[in-house]
């Protein structure tokens, strides 16, 4: 039966209790913080020590039963018992004095007690998570004292122990709901949010097992690593999961790196919140390495097993990202790829990356083209999930995305490719797991028409992404591209310009040979002209076969090109490439000068006379 809030309510639906946080929303827009990017980081950090008391006050019951010591990481006055819950001694005695003096005890004494404790000698890892959540909390940012108690008294009331488990999410997932304001269109905190459904999907794909190593280089607000938290839990609840499995699963799995101040604590708070005892994420620059903080990540393996992340879009890093990494670019993306692999466990190490259409299609610039090209060598880049157009609109960010799935241990050979970009992603019709679960399609017969049934019935096959993925089997949505056959392909295109090249090389040799002996000869005796003439000569056929030999390497390039273009589906626009229009534009305007030469020839018409 569910438990009865003090209003007399049961939270006994996820309506229940979304109702109750958006209450505490309201108060806190009351209270002068607006906008989810403001108050979503001030429920943060109060929701986490009214959890942190409730989980310490559980602990040292257990321990008591056990016989065993219990050393809190709080005590009193600072524990939320003493000064967050209605009836606590502290709050209470500071309430019966002047008026001021509550927040003068939160800014004063409370906020700069936990901000320190990672400081103290021999600090646990749970004073210094509490530390580094509050890292950035200056003072409260609600505006008076009548609003913030009345924040406190509802979120006293917000506990897990109120919220009937069987019929809604544990308070993990209401924080999610939160992060889902901060998420939404408009909002600054887009940037950091994936959408759940997309999270889930890419962790169902990766399949983490107990014992592997997770890693989130660019973990905003830790939706890859909760997700792998729970997906791990529920196998260990399936099972016979021993207490050494469980504790490993809280204490030694889960790893990530954030740089934003204003979401590194967010990230902590809800990893901790879904029960993740020891998130070690690191605070600072992925791509630079510069560190805020490292405790939390101090004993981190230097490869990891499995990999999940959506790295920023579009963004420009500087000399410092860039002289980290082999191949130099200012492309966010592109860096993180490269620091993704160097990341990965070299013995079938696994990961799930978001990236947009750009990482996959452009072949301009070198940094991209050998990127890509270590990804096919050295990793088997097994499949393509192109997203639809709008995925991240939500977000703020409108850029077209996929998803790439590779494993480390052997190159790619085959990629297989699932489209769905022909879905229509809107706020009144989002992105949900059917969407990746089931697509229907009428089954055609040898002759190429509608099968029916014995009834007349048209049968349709189920082509959901999730319903191929095992076999990775063909369909109107799916396709696999042999990487062997395509690069054979391309070369044998690319054949003709390297031998025109070659002759043009073997052509301009004699002149070079003849220009070294003419500049050999003592100055006073150079022939000028000779000289000239075998230089103009030489540099003339040598241009000619770089143009070539670059018009080779750009098709044999193409390979790179991993872009998702579904051969099932008729064109809509023109899928000839940049060369290809290049060579159009030019045959026509051999075709028009020509016409042009004959109309003004000594036979042509000339113009009608008047």
């Amino acid at each position: 039966m569910a438990k009865q809030a003090p209003n007399g309510k049961p939270l006994a639906s996820r309506q229940s209790v979304d109702q109750a946080v958006k209450a505490i929303c309201d108060i806190m827009r009351r209270g002068n913080v607006t906008s989810a990017v403001q108050y979503v980081p001030e429920l943060t950090w109060i929701l986490f020590l009214r959890v942190l008391d409730e989980t310490e006050q559980r602990e040292q019951r257990e321990s008591a039963i056990l016989g065993r010591a219990f050393v809190p990481s709080l005590k009193a006055p600072h524990r939320w018992r003493d000064w967050g819950a209605p009836d606590g001694t502290q709050r209470r005695a500071l309430e019966g004095t002047s008026p001021g003096a509550f927040f003068t005890f939160v800014n004063n004494e409370l906020l700069p007690h936990l901000k320190a404790l990672e400081h103290q000698p021999e600090a646990s890892v749970r004073q210094k998570l509490i530390s580094e959540i509050m890292r950035g909390v200056e003072r409260t940012r609600i505006d008076t004292e009548k609003n913030f108690r009345d924040v406190l008294d509802k979120v006293h009331e917000l506990r897990n122990e109120r919220i009937d488990q069987t019929q809604v999410f544990a308070l993990s997932q209401v924080y999610e709901g939160l992060l889902l304001k901060m998420g939404e269109k408009n909002n600054d905190g887009g940037q950091f949010f994936t959408p759940r459904v997309v999270v889930r999907v890419v962790i169902e794909v990766l399949d983490p097992q107990i014992g592997e190593t997770v890693y989130d280089p660019g973990c905003g607000t830790g939706g890859f690593l909760a997700e792998a938290y729970q997906y791990m839990l529920r196998a260990l609840d399936a099972g016979t999961g021993s207490p050494d499995e469980r504790e490993q699963l809280k204490e030694q799995t889960f790893y990530g790196r954030e740089k934003e101040s204003l979401i590194y604590p967010v990230a902590l708070a809800n990893l901790v919140l879904h029960g993740i005892d020891h998130p070690h994420i690191w605070f600072g620059n992925t791509l630079t390495g510069e560190k805020v903080f490292g405790d939390l990540f101090a004993g981190a393996p230097p490869t990891f097993k499995v990999v999940a992340t959506n790295p920023p879009f579009g963004g420009k890093e500087g000399v410092g990202a860039r002289d980290h990494f082999d191949y130099k670019t200012g492309s966010t993306q592109v860096l993180f790829l490269q620091h993704v692999m160097n990341s990965l466990d070299p013995r079938d190490g696994r990961c799930g990356i978001v990236v947009d259409e750009g990482l996959l299609f452009r072949t301009n610039e070198d940094a991209f083209i050998k990127t890509k090209r270590k990804l096919l060598d050295e990793f088997d880049l097994w499949c393509i999930l192109s997203l639809p157009g709008g995925v991240f609109t939500q977000a703020g960010a409108g850029v077209k995305t996929n998803l790439l799935f590779f494993r480390s241990g052997r190159p790619s050979e085959r990629i297989w490719y699932y489209d769905l970009s022909d879905i229509k992603v809107s706020k009144t019709r989002p992105l949900t797991r059917a969407t990746f679960e089931h697509r229907m399609v009428p089954r055609l017969d040898a002759a190429g028409l509608p099968a029916t049934d014995d009834q007349g019935a048209a049968i349709e096959d189920d082509c959901g992404f999730l319903k191929l993925l095992a076999a990775r089997a063909d369909s109107p949505f799916s396709w696999t591209l042999d990487l062997a056959a395509r690069r054979d392909q391309l070369k044998a295109q690319a054949q003709p310009y390297r031998d025109q090249a070659q002759a043009k090389r073997r052509e301009a040799a004699p002149f070079g040979e003849r220009l070294q002996q003419l500049k050999a000869t003592a100055r006073k005796d150079q022939d000028e002209a000779a000289i000239t003439a075998a230089q103009a000569r030489f540099g003339a056929l040598t241009k000619e076969a770089r143009t070539l030999e670059g018009k080779a390497d750009d098709i044999e390039n193409q390979l790179y090109d991993l872009k998702a273009v579904n051969p099932h589906r008729s064109a809509d626009g023109d899928a000839r490439t940049p060369a290809d229009l290049l060579d159009f534009i030019e045959q026509k305007g051999r075709e028009i000068a020509a016409v042009l030469a004959e109309l003004r020839g000594p036979g042509g018409a000339g113009p009608a006379a008047d």
